[in-house]
């Protein structure tokens, strides 16, 4: 491409199976023409012919229906939607007008690249815009906005779009609450806005986590479907629009609060990046996502190892004693990690004190946790510590000597939440303290492993002493933090927890290397969560743990087979007093994380798919080796079939002309069926597509209950 551009050109990028196709004009900033499958390699003078093939009809008339419509809309282009950018100085310049974009185009060897910059020399104002094409064949865009004035400029909304074409007629995003995260809701995708805000300083438990829009009635194999998701962990929005000019929008950004982006001359404000993904099903859209995070420098290489969370073995009643036993009954079962939760610091014996005095507790550890952590070390499993460093309770020595580090407004530091405030992490001083204190226990007990809490959403979040709006400031310092003490500490890893799963965004994510999906480990309430939050992340970037017969969040029992057969589709963790079970149990945990260690290398590396048009009462997902030489399959039943026998069920996304030998699998002395089907003797051989089109018949299976198919291709 060339630069700058004097006549309207369409430039095409192509990487990972993707196309995007762009308009680009000397007067606005890109158009999204085509984003999604491959259009094939053409002369540029073909691609060149669809400004005239996409021109519409009839005389021009810029404020009504018309041909292009920016990846940031303005209504000074003649957009009569929602604006992709806000801003004044003193309610002047509000309205840009660009007199040069200059567009230029990069190939590397992780993405091609389409940078824009466009200047409104009258109001000072320039505004740039980069479209990317990663490798795995997301897209990703972002927009900034530089003051060139010497006067501030105050940056209100900037929200970038995508486009997707007429077919989309059908919305899907997540729904949800602390316990019961990742509920899909689906609407038709009608003239208006679908608009999903948070406003708690962070993603929240009932976070939309994609925003979709497909072909009506869009499974996990079929139906052409694209998706957006907004990697940041403050306050944002995604929203979905549909103009009576024909544009459909996907669209997402920072929630800015008044005056938090104010920007002098020569600042510049960057929106968070909004990634893209499309797929012929949501399979092939979160496998996009999937291999993007897979590819990252940053992405955990070594095997996901099984770890012992206390949490809901001792709560807050902590005693060495009791937690050495844990730990050599955690590694007697094959537990690779032990990770100690809250209540290990001083005064910490419930949740109404202490949060923020990052001090051991002499009167529980006189010698701190040295005994404990050269048990743990010497049992062979690494050790973990709970932080909340964003945190702080009002009964603590830190709130009680430093009361001007605590968030609020004007009127204080607002309501509790689990009794506790904000800590202002953009105050350097408060954040080099945190740090410092953090960072000296790491570096003691060689830790490697930091579970990370949030559990109070940041409202009245005021900054400093003027209590101006801080979340945007506090979101960056957490980024920081988490950043300087993995630079700090080489191999350290970060879990994201968030009172459950209120905060797993590719924000939070850059610095984390698991998120913990929710504080209900309830299985049946856990197959739906891993299911919806895996259009995100892979597997081994998701908490799943065993809890015990009863669940402490829902009061439902289930057996350990089911309990287990769904936490190892993850990373594999035990969230249970392991000094209270059977010799019987005790062996049967042993068998499953045997089996976990057999399948984690295949379970977090595969691609990952869903067999769509089951029987009512069946899930079945699957994970395929890379090379497609062998698969896993999980069949649960998760309710009461309204047929019996259930009727045959697909094994999807094998090699179609490859033979497989497939079998039930499943830990010693594990039983899951009532009535096996014949096949199960033995097993059978078939080739991959007939598995995927006729599939097999499954065994009959109680409601929770499920039961593991490997499938070995046979060479």
């Amino acid at each position: 491409m060339t630069s700058p551009v004097h006549d309207a050109q369409v430039v095409h990028l192509r990487r990972g199976g993707t196309s995007v196709v762009a308009r680009l004009a000397p007067d606005n900033l890109p158009c999204i023409l085509h984003w999604g499958p491959d259009l094939g390699d053409h002369p540029p003078d073909q691609f060149q012919e669809l400004i005239r093939a996409l021109q519409m009809p009839g005389p021009h008339e810029p404020t009504y229906p018309h041909s292009w419509a920016s990846v940031i809309p303005r209504q000074t282009a003649g957009w009569l939607g929602r604006p992709g950018l806000v801003g004044h100085r003193k309610g002047r310049e509000w309205a840009l007008t660009f007199t040069t974009v200059k567009h230029t185009g990069a190939s590397g060897a992780d993405a091609e690249v389409l940078r824009s910059v466009a200047t409104d020399q009258t109001a000072g104002v320039e505004t740039t815009t980069e479209i990317e094409l990663l490798a795995s064949g997301l897209v990703r865009l972002r927009a900034a906005v530089q003051n060139l004035h010497s006067e501030p400029y105050a940056v209100t909304l900037l929200e970038p779009v995508l486009p997707v074409p007429a077919e989309a007629g059908e919305l899907l995003d997540m729904a949800g609450r602390p316990g019961h995260e990742r509920t899909p809701q689906r609407r038709p995708f009608d003239e208006g806005q679908w608009v999903r805000e948070a406003w708690g300083g962070r993603p929240g438990h009932d976070s939309a986590t994609l925003l979709c829009a497909g072909r009506p009635g869009f499974g996990f194999r079929t139906g052409r479907v694209w998706g957006v998701h907004l990697a940041w962990s403050g306050n944002q929005t995604l929203s979905a629009e549909h103009s009576y000019t024909g544009w459909k929008l996907l669209r997402g950004g920072e929630l800015i609060g008044p005056h938090e982006i104010v920007l002098g001359q020569g600042e510049a404000y960057a929106s968070p990046w909004l990634y893209a993904s499309w797929g012929e099903g949501l399979d092939e859209l979160a496998g996009r996502f999937h291999d993007h995070l897979r590819a990252r420098d940053t992405h955990p290489q070594r095997d996901r190892p099984v770890l012992v969370n206390t949490w809901e073995a001792v709560y807050f009643d902590q005693s060495l004693p009791k937690l050495i036993d844990l730990a050599e009954r955690a590694a007697d079962i094959g537990a690779e990690r032990f990770v100690l939760d809250d209540g290990w610091f001083k005064g910490r014996r419930d949740d109404t004190t202490s949060l923020g005095d990052w001090v051991v507790d002499p009167g529980v550890y006189p010698d701190g946790l040295t005994p404990l952590v050269r048990a743990v070390q010497g049992l062979g499993m690494e050790f973990g510590l709970w932080f909340e460093p964003e945190m702080v309770n009002l009964d603590s020595e830190l709130a009680r000597e430093h009361p001007d580090w605590i968030m609020g407004t004007h009127a204080g530091p607002g309501l509790t939440s689990r009794n506790q405030h904000i800590l202002d992490l953009a105050n350097p001083e408060v954040w080099n303290h945190v740090y410092s204190r953090i960072s000296a226990l790491i570096d003691e007990h060689d830790i490697a492993y930091i579970k990370w809490d949030h559990n109070r959403p940041l409202t009245g979040a005021g900054h400093g002493p003027d209590h101006t709006p801080g979340v945007h400031k506090q979101t960056l310092a957490v980024y920081r933090m988490m950043q300087a003490l993995r630079e700090s500490h080489p191999g350290l890893e970060i879990e994201s927890c968030c009172g459950g799963g209120g905060r797993l965004d590719l924000g939070i994510m850059e610095h984390a290397s698991r998120a913990w999906l929710s504080d209900c480990i309830d299985a049946h309430e856990r197959h739906r969560m891993a299911r919806w939050t895996g259009l995100l992340l892979p597997p081994e970037m998701m908490g799943t743990h065993i809890g015990s017969g009863t669940d402490h969040t829902t009061g439902r029992r289930h057996t350990l087979p089911f309990r287990a057969g769904t936490a190892i589709w993850g990373h594999l963790g035990i969230e249970w007093d392991l000094t209270t079970i059977t010799d019987s149990e005790r062996a049967e945990l042993r068998s499953w994380i045997a089996f976990y260690k057999r399948f984690r290398n295949l379970l977090h590396s595969g691609r990952i798919v869903h067999a769509d048009n089951v029987n009512n009462a069946l899930d079945l997902e699957g994970v395929i080796a890379p090379d497609g030489g062998e698969a896993v399959f999980r069949l649960s039943a998760l309710g009461l079939p309204t047929r019996l026998p259930a009727g045959r069920i697909p094994l999807p996304g094998l090699e179609a002309n490859t033979l497989y030998q497939v079998t039930a699998v499943s830990p010693a002395k594990a039983a899951f069926t009532v009535t096996p089907p014949a096949w199960f003797d033995g097993g059978v051989s078939l080739p991959g597509r007939i598995l995927d089109e006729l599939g097999v018949m499954p065994p009959l299976l109680q409601p929770d209950d499920l039961v593991f198919l490997h499938a070995q291709a046979v060479r």
